[in-house]
């Protein structure tokens, strides 16, 4: 009996410490996937989107420079790309006009980066107006009108943008899947990151100066989105052919 008990011990030990392993690690996966999950729309009021139903949407943003575009801009030519949405600072558009007329010209898609390099969620409502107006009056003197789209200028925003954007006539549009180009990681690490993108997604890419590695991995990228047969889209283009995901700010 004496033997049986202990055996018996044993086996009830080993069990609770699995149980409590797996209780752990169920809870990790949890915090993690939490941790990552997009937080993009107020419970009731506007929504930020981060991915929509079909298709799909490659997105770059500029803030500062002026080489980093063309090359990328010629690139999307010579791949025959007739769709993308370019995110441009106000500033910059001011610095770059031929730049961003050479945008336009080519069917590309604009949405506003704000004006500066303003986080959006650590300042208060006052700023965030004077910035996107003052995004908004850049635009307007280079005759670029009809803008729908507008990308927190760092990323980082809170229900109080959402809710001035839209005052403002805008859908704040974040992304789904992340390139991290401007680490410049190495070519074959962008394309590895965005490897995994599929129907609905939206890539976040960048054309400022910051990313140097952004033009030679982006026949790549665009070469594993093709194998899929999945088609490109602008943002505003995603928006209306289809159902859009966001999920609530806290």
């Amino acid at each position: 009996m004496n033997f049986f008990m202990v055996l018996n011990g044993k086996f009830l030990k080993q069990i609770a410490l699995i149980l409590i392993a797996a209780f752990f690690a169920a809870g990790f996966l949890y915090m993690e996937n939490i941790a990552q999950l997009p937080v993009f729309s107020t419970k009731s009021g506007p929504k930020a989107i981060y991915r929509g139903e079909k298709d799909i949407a490659l997105t770059f943003n500029i803030g500062w420079g002026d080489e980093k575009a063309g090359p990328i801009l010629d690139v999307l030519n010579k791949e025959k790309v007739k769709s993308a949405t370019f995110f441009l600072a106000g500033s910059w558009a001011e610095r770059h006009p031929d730049l961003v007329s050479r945008i336009v010209k080519e069917g590309y898609e604009i949405g506003i980066l704000g004006y500066g390099y303003v986080d959006y969620s650590s300042v208060e409502d006052t700023k965030i107006k004077k910035d996107i107006l003052m995004a908004q009056e850049a635009f307007r003197k280079l005759n670029i009108n009809g803008i729908k789209v507008l990308r927190a200028p760092t990323g980082h925003f809170d229900d109080r943008t959402l809710n001035i954007a839209e005052r403002y006539g805008y859908t704040v549009v974040h992304w789904s899947v992340d390139s991290k180009d401007w680490t410049n990681p190495g070519v074959l690490a962008i394309v590895e990151n965005v490897k995994g993108a599929k129907k609905g997604d939206i890539i976040l890419l960048h054309a400022s100066d910051s990313a140097k590695q952004t033009a030679k991995a982006l026949p790549l990228i665009l070469e594993n989105i093709r194998k899929q047969g999945l088609k490109m889209v602008t943002v505003s283009e995603m928006i209306a052919n289809g159902n859009t995901q966001s999920t609530e700010v806290r």
